[in-house]
C-alpha cells in the first residue's frame, strides 16, 4: 500500500484524538509521539513532492534553453 498525504494526516489526527481521550499519561504520551511521527512523515512527503516539482521545472527550463 502506497502512503498518501491524506492517509498520514488521518493517522496523525486519530493519534491526537486518542491522546485527548485517554486518562493514562503514558498512553497519552505514546499517542502524542505517534502523532508527531505521522505529521513528520506527512511533512517529508510534501517536501519531497515540492523537490520533485522543482527539479522537473529546472529540467524543463534547461531543455527550453537548449532548443
Amino acid at each position: 500500500m502506497a502512503l498518501t498525504y491524506e492517509f498520514l494526516i488521518a493517522r496523525a489526527e486519530q493519534a491526537a484524538q486518542e491522546a485527548a481521550c485517554t486518562l493514562l499519561s503514558n498512553v497519552r504520551d505514546r499517542c502524542l509521539r505517534s502523532e508527531m511521527a505521522w505529521r513528520g512523515m506527512a511533512d517529508q512527503m510534501l517536501e519531497a513532492a515540492r523537490d520533485r516539482e522543482l527539479a522537473q521545472l529546472e529540467r524543463n527550463l534547461r531543455l527550453a534553453q537548449v532548443t
